[in-house]
């Protein structure tokens, strides 16, 4: 039987020179050594990554612990786009998005668009987030993944925000992806997420390829970033 065509959008940042805490370093060259190789330099929590829940919880399960099956399956987008700089999330402002119910174990992804920020200050330093309502509430609700645009699911530069959501996610046994790109990208409420990071022996977070697959009928230009984008109206490919 044929398979089914699919068509697969690229969630994650590109490890480059805008990439902070991050370099690449060429280490060996073809004309030199007779073959490539370069020197990745990687701070555990840059670009797009995922974080182990002894990130913050001292008593908390490492990378090479972490259940991939709450990796890779059946997300929902979550449309809250636009959204202002700085702005806490209520489940107010989420249960308007959602428009339904979430069943258990669901995977979330929070559109934002904040990925256009990038790499400018107001990226990291205004991010939208998760508030520790909606927290709470998303645990009670038992989801398994939370995904976000941000760099973080909480302000940065607030250690007393950032712990607490944390805690209350963690806690709750939801996974946490950060520095997602193009969720605007998908053309569908859901997909099938897949973002595995590297097997880190006691690791605390790493970055991640994550990928959204939908169903399409060839494959979408792609844009500056790396992900696929999806044609205008009546725009040929």
């Amino acid at each position: 039987m044929p398979h089914p065509i699919r068509q697969i959008i690229d969630l994650t940042l590109p490890i480059d020179s805008r990439l902070p805490n991050a370099t690449v370093q060429p280490m060996k060259s073809i004309a030199t050594d007779g073959w490539r190789a370069t020197r990745l330099n990687l701070y555990s929590h840059c670009g797009t990554h995922m974080d182990a829940t002894c990130h913050f919880l001292p008593d908390g399960e490492t990378l090479d612990q972490l259940n991939l099956e709450a990796c890779c399956g059946v997300a929902r987008i979550i449309n809250l786009a636009p959204v202002e700089p700085s702005e806490s999330i209520t489940i107010d402002r989420f249960m308007d998005a959602a428009g339904e119910d979430l069943a258990p174990g669901a995977r979330l992804l929070l559109r934002t668009d904040w990925h256009h920020r990038y790499p400018s200050p107001e990226y990291r330093d205004h991010l939208p987030r998760i508030s520790a309502e909606l927290a709470h509430w998303l645990v009670q609700k038992q989801v398994r993944l939370v995904g976000v645009e941000p760099p973080s699911v909480a302000d940065v530069n607030n250690i007393d925000e950032v712990t607490e959501v944390h805690h209350i996610l963690f806690r709750g046994g939801i996974v946490i992806v950060e520095g997602l790109i193009g969720l605007d990208q998908i053309p569908v409420p859901e997909c099938q997420f897949i973002a595995l990071p590297l097997r880190v022996a006691d690791g605390d977070g790493c970055p991640v390829r994550a990928i959204a697959i939908v169903p399409g009928d060839e494959p979408a230009p792609t844009s500056a970033f790396g992900f696929h984008r999806q044609p205008q109206q009546g725009a040929s490919l």
